[in-house]
């Protein structure tokens, strides 16, 4: 009898939950995915009583939050990560395997493209403008989205950063603008259009006058005040393309990447990392107002989430007695090199480079000296496995034969592209990082596969969410699958995530 009185009381509420559930074949008007640079998960937790209720908190408070979402390749870096987000896959198959890497012994920046120029073509950008997405081998969310709709969405990029824009666009979008800081203004170049759209042009006209970006100049990335400029772009990309407005879905890809900036020079902890989340907050909720506004609330699907997170300061940890320490990379290389000269008798360099605790080495070197390619190579990895702190070396090729704890294993074959990642990895001792370029003696770096570097944030909202949160186990290859089923259009082409079913079933 109670049984039955409360299923009729709560019948009422059942049927009012299926009315409002999208039905199949039903889309939001827009998509809006944010990725935050640099950001850790357990900044969620961290700031989450100082946030205002518009902006993450909003996010937490009425979204669905994946509290494991992983990383699960090497190494962990911007590039990568933002590719990963948005085509469902790694860089074994997206080919993205870096900000820099090789293709076939060829130095490439991830997004170089020399049979395009920067638009406008008088910006003091120079190569910088010279971007598109070439070198990225697989579709996006958004060229899904453009080729189920016949090219009727729009997608658009926007970020401080260039390969933060137009990475997650893909190859069939609309626009990706990035920031000229040496111009002070957003740019494009000739892959996606011969001059800028009027809209970009007045935003770009404010910029000029914001008399506080003119006075961080080329540093603007080191400020909260460039997370501001990032979504005054986004706002006015969403009024002047008018997304969300059309018969068809559009999307919009905003990353922040002063977060990153601030990261690697402040690290993790003080006023500077507190201010640029907390400014970023207050940004995101304009952000949301101005979607609430142009698209309407319950209209648009939103996910956030991060490239990569960061490692604690090593003098902090050593400071607060936890094991820490550098790693410096090109004493590292020297010692190898060294170390094969004197057991192979080879004259010249055999080791073309190190990036991101990757070693590539130099074939033709190698094979005009006469050596060996293998033993060149273990002879390398026998080097690095004698040098302190580092835990585990790597032979990409034969990674999956190697005696080596699943979780390397995996996130070593993940990461592996034949022609672009190099051939050795090395993995240093936990709290251990390469302490170069991108790290002052007070800041911080990632590309590992530690929890502090691979644990990042996952926060679903609005058209079709529920609130919620799972502890489940997923990845940043999940997300894109997930969007795309949400949608009901196909996954991007050489996606290899799953949707994440607690918030697709839960539409």
């Amino acid at each position: 009898m109670k049984k039955t009185l409360f299923i009729i009381a709560m019948l009422p509420l059942w049927l009012t939950a299926l009315a409002d559930r999208p039905q199949f074949g039903q889309q939001p008007k827009l998509v809006v995915g944010i990725v935050v640079d640099q950001m850790r998960w357990d900044y969620l937790s961290r700031y989450y009583d100082k946030f205002t209720d518009d902006g993450f908190r909003r996010l937490i408070d009425d979204g669905f939050s994946c509290d494991n979402c992983l990383i699960n390749y090497f190494p962990t870096i911007t590039a990568i990560g933002h590719t990963s987000v948005y085509t469902g896959t790694t860089p074994a198959f997206h080919g993205i395997c870096g900000n820099n890497f090789f293709i076939d012994g060829r130095a490439t920046y991830c997004t170089d493209d020399s049979t395009v120029a920067a638009v406008p073509a008088d910006s003091p950008a120079g190569k910088k403008g010279r971007m598109s997405p070439r070198n990225m081998l697989s579709t996006t969310i958004g060229d899904q989205l453009r080729l189920h709709t016949d090219f009727a969405s729009k997608v658009i990029g926007i970020s401080y950063k260039d390969r933060a824009a137009i990475l997650p666009a893909g190859h069939a979008a609309n626009g990706a603008y990035w920031l000229d800081t040496k111009g002070l203004q957003f740019i494009t170049s000739t892959y996606y259009c011969n001059d800028l759209p009027d809209w970009v042009k007045q935003e770009n006209r404010r910029l000029k006058q914001n008399s506080e970006a003119q006075k961080a100049g080329a540093d603007i990335g080191l400020y909260p005040l460039c997370g501001t400029i990032t979504t005054d772009m986004a706002i006015a990309a969403l009024k002047g393309e008018q997304l969300g407005k059309g018969k068809q879905t559009d999307m919009l890809c905003v990353s922040y990447s002063q977060t990153d900036v601030i990261g690697h020079k402040y690290s993790t902890r003080g006023e500077h990392t507190d201010q640029a989340y907390l400014q970023l907050d207050r940004d995101l909720g304009r952000l949301l107002k101005a979607l609430d506004a142009q698209v309407g609330q319950g209209n648009y699907l939103l996910f956030l989430t991060a490239d990569h997170g960061a490692a604690h300061n090593f003098q902090f940890m050593q400071d607060h007695k936890m094991p820490a320490g550098k790693w410096e990379d090109p004493g590292v290389k020297n010692s190898v090199e060294a170390y094969i000269a004197k057991k192979l008798g080879n004259t010249k360099p055999v080791i073309l480079a190190e990036q991101d605790y990757r070693y590539y080495l130099d074939r033709p070197s190698i094979s005009s000296q006469g050596l060996d390619y293998e033993q060149v190579k273990a002879a390398a990895i026998e080097c690095l496995r004698q040098l302190p702190h580092v835990q585990f070396v790597v032979d990409f090729e034969r990674a999956a034969q190697q005696p080596l704890p699943p979780v390397i294993r995996e996130r070593a074959l993940m990461g592996y592209h034949y022609r672009r990642s190099g051939d050795i990895l090395v993995v240093p001792e936990p709290g251990y990082y390469t302490f170069g370029r991108w790290s002052s003696p007070i800041g911080t770096t990632h590309g590992e596969w530690n929890p502090y570097d691979a644990h990042i944030p996952l926060l679903f909202f609005g058209w079709g969410v529920s609130h919620g949160a799972t502890s489940r186990e997923v990845h940043i290859n999940d997300i894109a699958p997930t969007v795309c089923q949400m949608l009901h259009i196909q996954q991007p082409n050489a996606c290899t995530g799953e949707a994440i079913t607690e918030v697709t079933d839960h539409q």
